[in-house]
């Protein structure tokens, strides 16, 4: 099973970005210099949540830059907010720069401000991304593509430059929806998912479900033969699992509301809030998520109980997990765990 590192930290907006920025690259160069799989950035606007990631297409370049071997991934592109022959020649810069180490995770989009990028998607994102999926992947392999010129006449384009990597690894994300770990089987896409709100018990399902429909779908070029399954977790490896409990259970909790505040703040299709809940709705959300994620899917503690925990999620399926570690520990912290993960995931290989 491999191990990668995620990023997609939360912070109130007075935090020194620049310093933020620096982080990531410090700790993707040791991440690299680890053995670890890839490093992945997401797509993120507007919100506390990934504060820093708007574009992950241009930190990967600087990523490619500062890096030798490790995998460059988007985790995720929004695909209903781009042109797709733009995500494709974006990304195949960025395999250049990097000699052919891009991967790419597709997400259908879901918070309403968001789309302010593109409104008139937001109501039919999923079958949009969903059928984006087949003509990322001919723009990849070099086929034309015909669309409207400046005049409105039809003029056949071919994505320039060249990417490096005769296919583009491709994962699409979950939140929890079954019927999306099924839609990448069909489409004989990797999933991206979370521990996060899951149970042993509900991801086994999944996985079953997606190994099924990808098995039973037509092949595709340059595509495994198995899917892969990518979990992020929220990591953090200490010596001890009680004081590593005790690092990461400020961070986590903060962290966790964040996420439950952008929750309540989208908008569906018809105009109306998804939540309006109180601060003490709010605080027992939080508190009823962070028992729940310790208790299981928190990659949080001893050496000896991440290697058990890894061991379980690759006994359910999981080929993949990417280590969340930018959700407000100290950087120093951060590459601790780093390198004793890396240890872990030696013997996990």
């Amino acid at each position: 099973m491999d191990l990668s590192v995620m990023f997609f930290g939360a912070d109130d907006g007075a935090s020194d970005h620049v310093t933020a920025y620096q982080d990531v690259l410090d700790i993707a160069r040791e991440a690299d210099e680890l053995g670890y799989a890839a490093v992945w950035v997401p797509e993120r606007h507007f919100q506390s949540v990934g504060r820093i990631f708007p574009n992950p297409v241009v930190l990967g370049a600087a990523l490619a830059a500062v890096t030798r071997r490790i995998g460059i991934r988007a985790g995720s592109v929004v695909v209903p907010l781009h042109h797709p022959v733009r995500i494709a020649e974006d990304w195949a810069v960025v395999d250049n720069i990097s000699r052919g180490r891009v991967g790419l995770c597709a997400a259908t989009g879901w918070h309403s401000t968001d789309f302010v990028l593109a409104p008139e998607r937001y109501e039919d994102r999923r079958a949009y991304t969903t059928e984006t999926i087949g003509l990322l992947r001919r723009l990849w392999a070099g086929e034309g593509i015909e669309l409207p010129d400046g005049t409105g006449k039809p003029v056949t384009v071919c994505p320039q430059p060249r990417p490096v990597s005769t296919g583009l690894p491709l994962w699409m994300v979950s939140s929890g929806s079954t019927a999306t770990w099924e839609t990448a089987g069909r489409l004989r896409t990797g999933v991206l998912a979370a521990t996060t709100g899951e149970t042993p018990q509900s991801l086994a399902e999944k996985i079953g479900l997606y190994r099924e429909a990808y098995a039973a779908a037509p092949p595709q070029p340059n595509t495994p033969e198995r899917g892969t399954v990518t979990l992020m977790a929220h990591a953090h490896v200490g010596t001890d699992a009680a004081e590593a409990r005790r690092r990461a259970s400020a961070p986590l909790r903060s962290y966790l509301r964040s996420h439950v505040l952008q929750m309540g703040s989208s908008r569906s299709a018809d105009g109306v809030r998804r939540s309006g809940m109180t601060e003490d709705e709010i605080a027992v959300m939080t508190e009823f998520a962070m028992r729940r994620y310790l208790n299981w899917g928190a990659l949080v503690g001893s050496p000896e109980t991440c290697r058990d925990f890894l061991a379980e999620l690759r006994a359910l399926g999981c080929d993949e997990v990417a280590c969340f570690v930018d959700f407000g520990l100290p950087r120093q912290d951060i590459l601790s765990s780093l390198r004793l993960l890396a240890e872990i995931g030696k013997e996990a290989s």
